[in-house]
């Protein structure tokens, strides 16, 4: 199924991303006793979010793994944010509805900003198939008031023939019989990213070159 299919500021608040106000007046920012470039410097790191979008069955979550394998291996801070695990936790209150699907997108992208901030290197694999939804996180990343933050867009890009060969959790299998509704590229729409950092062509690369790719732009 797609992660959302409104943009978040039509979500369930009413108003999202950089700069939202609270809820609540009777709350006050509290601000950190060290600047990020402190911080970045003193853990010898440099905080980011990867963010890879695709298609499901396009290797979003295999390249996910192994790049987060790598980085680790090689002493680098990293941590993958899979949209389906945080189904079991952080958004297990949600649905699939327009509003929850939109809500679904806003809490990653808030939850990856709060560990990039931290010196991690974020590595999100979900569908996140509307373009509004994944420029709000970007936004989210690079219009903080204390400066950006690096947002790495990575469209895992294969084709859909491709992808239900694939079929890894049977989804494409249950949209054909009419189990579900609602499956991106088959009757949901998916909209590519228009100016990603990094292409991954998962049908042409093997997962060792995909990596690799990602290394390069990641700078690691």
């Amino acid at each position: 199924m797609s992660d959302s299919v409104i943009p978040p500021s039509q979500g369930p608040t009413a108003k999202t991303g950089a700069g939202a106000a609270p809820v609540s007046a009777n709350i006050r920012w509290d601000h950190a006793r060290l600047t990020r470039a402190e911080r970045f410097e003193r853990l010898g790191t440099v905080g980011q979010t990867v963010w890879m979008t695709g298609l499901s069955g396009s290797g979003k979550s295999t390249i996910a793994g192994a790049l987060e394998r790598t980085l680790v291996e090689r002493g680098t801070r990293a941590f993958r944010l899979d949209g389906d695990n945080l189904r079991y936790g952080l958004n297990r209150d949600l649905g699939f509805s327009p509003a929850d699907r939109a809500e679904n997108i806003r809490r990653i992208g808030e939850v990856a900003k709060l560990m990039a901030e931290s010196g991690c290197v974020v590595i999100v694999s979900v569908i996140s198939p509307y373009r509004a939804d994944r420029d709000a996180c970007r936004a989210m990343h690079e219009l903080d008031a204390h400066g950006p933050l690096r947002f790495i867009e990575v469209y895992v890009d294969a084709p859909l023939a491709v992808c239900q060969g694939r079929d890894p959790k049977g989804l494409y299998r249950k949209a054909a019989a009419g189990e579900i509704t609602g499956m991106t590229g088959v009757d949901a729409p998916y909209e590519p990213p228009t100016n990603p950092e990094l292409v991954l062509k998962t049908a042409e690369m093997t997962v060792e070159a995909c990596v690799g790719a990602c290394v390069r732009v990641i700078g690691r």
